[in-house]
């Protein structure tokens, strides 16, 4: 009997599926070695999230760590009835904007700063998906949130203005902001 393609696939992606079904139940039960597990398979994604939020690695690498946190102390919320990731990219977006709502707070009350996102930038003509992620980071923080989280990571502004704590016709402004300002430093003018 000769197994297709297609099926080994399928079967690769239940056996994924069920393992991983299988670290959530005894990482809910406290067990170390299967939140660790889970942990290695994530962590990419959520540290991928987290830098496209904040626009800075070293914060980045810290609002993970605070995901991850989190996630250890409240893994018994999740309620099975949507994915895993899903869940987790949730919880990844708001940690991390919450993180940042803290350390911006720290930041200002020590140093007295409106802005660290305050730069001019000049993009060069010729640009590859690199440059366009650094032009992405390099946008004002709620800009730069809000693009990302509606333009590439999908979400609705209604959503959006819940998580960030703005309007949905801010958080609208804010996205062509972005745009305009990303189309200005691409040399994209007739769009």
């Amino acid at each position: 009997m000769t197994v297709g393609q297609g099926n080994v696939v399928d079967a690769t992606d239940a056996f994924a599926q069920q393992q991983l079904q299988q670290h959530l139940q005894a990482a809910m039960q406290g067990n170390v070695q299967a939140y660790q597990h889970i942990y290695q398979k994530y962590v990419g994604q959520v540290y991928a999230l987290s830098l496209r939020l904040t626009g800075d690695a070293a914060l980045a690498e810290d609002a993970t760590q605070e995901v991850f946190v989190q996630v250890w102390q409240k893994l018994e919320n999740f309620s099975h009835k949507s994915q895993f990731s899903t869940w987790l990219h949730s919880v990844t977006a708001n940690v991390t904007i919450s993180y940042m709502r803290k350390q911006r707070g720290w930041f200002h009350r020590m140093f007295g700063l409106e802005s660290a996102n305050e730069q001019q930038i000049t993009a060069s003509e010729s640009l590859d998906l690199s440059q366009l992620d650094k032009c992405i980071l390099k946008l004002p923080e709620r800009a730069r949130q809000v693009f990302v989280l509606h333009a590439i990571e999908g979400y609705r502004h209604e959503d959006i203005a819940d998580m960030l704590n703005m309007a949905a016709g801010t958080s609208k402004a804010q996205f062509h902001r972005a745009r305009q300002l990303l189309q200005e430093w691409l040399g994209d003018d007739d769009q």
